[in-house]
């Protein structure tokens, strides 16, 4: 997976995004990773290395480390260093029970990863990623994380579904156009979009890995409405970009979406799933 020719994030949508992404995460995968990882890691001064691919500005990192017991080292992957440095300033410095938290961070491409690099790591995590790679880049990180014996927790894919209410009768075609969006022919690479889920699913399990998914949706109502506004603006912008005969009726559904949006009358729920792959063996290797 070539990262280094993605689009940049922009911080300020990363900063909006993040309580509703940290609300959504399925914190239910939580106790069984937990599980798992006191099984391989019987010791709890051993530190747990996790590493967060494409991590933005390390939103991941900031909810999930106090979430995980003991000393901590992640490693920070992103082709963005600006987004890198920021990401590396604002993690915690403490997991749950106050394990020392440690950081260090990588620029480049995360596609290279392969399981001889991933010795010694106890986790592999990644957030609103796993929709951007194609069918391939799924399976050789499969491949890496299974033959490093590593877990992995993949949060907040794009499911393809959205709840708008009240209802438009444009909601139905906008939401298929960003799906076909989603799933574009992107610089020769065809994107699994919201059919990422199901086919990392077959990916890990083909790995002889367990997986667990779960929902976890925004939920946006008149508190979040700068976030649903501009989540609004990319979601149909993405839909006339796909399909261009829409223009006229998608720039009127959009002025009435953001008009309802604005007087506190629109509640939108973005279906998103998180994974959750655990090895059926204990890693094997140097630890790191």
């Amino acid at each position: 997976m070539n990262v280094t020719d993605r689009p940049r994030f922009a911080p300020d949508w990363l900063a909006l995004r993040e309580p509703a992404d940290a609300a959504a995460r399925a914190a239910g995968l939580l106790d069984p990773l937990r599980s798992h990882l006191r099984r391989v890691r019987p010791r709890q001064d051993a530190v747990l290395v996790v590493r967060d691919l494409g991590c933005g500005s390390g939103s991941m990192g900031r909810w999930l480390a106090p979430r995980l017991p003991g000393p901590q080292h992640w490693v920070l992957h992103d082709h963005d260093a600006a987004l890198l440095g920021l990401a590396a300033a604002r993690m915690p410095r403490a997991g749950a029970g106050g394990g020392r938290v440690t950081v260090s961070a990588r620029q480049g491409d995360v596609g290279r990863l392969t399981a001889a690099e991933l010795s010694g790591t106890g986790l592999v995590t990644a957030s609103a990623l796993l929709d951007l790679l194609t069918r391939d880049e799924v399976d050789a990180l499969a491949a890496a994380c299974a033959g490093a014996g590593c877990p992995v927790l993949l949060a907040l894919s794009v499911a393809g579904r959205v709840e708008l209410t009240p209802a438009d009768p444009l909601d139905g075609a906008i939401g298929g156009a960003f799906n076909d969006h989603q799933r574009r022919l992107d610089q020769g690479r065809r994107l699994l979009g919201p059919d990422a889920v199901t086919a990392a699913r077959q990916v890990f399990e083909d790995r002889g890995m367990d997986v667990l998914v779960r929902s976890s949706p925004w939920r946006l109502g008149p508190g979040e409405s700068a976030l649903t506004a501009q989540w609004l603006r990319g979601w149909v912008g993405a839909a006339r970009e796909q399909r261009p005969d829409l223009a006229p009726r998608a720039t009127a559904y959009l002025r009435r979406r953001l008009e309802a949006c604005g007087a506190g009358g629109l509640d939108v729920v973005v279906r998103h799933e998180d994974v959750l792959a655990l090895p059926a063996t204990a890693p094997t290797g140097p630890a790191a």
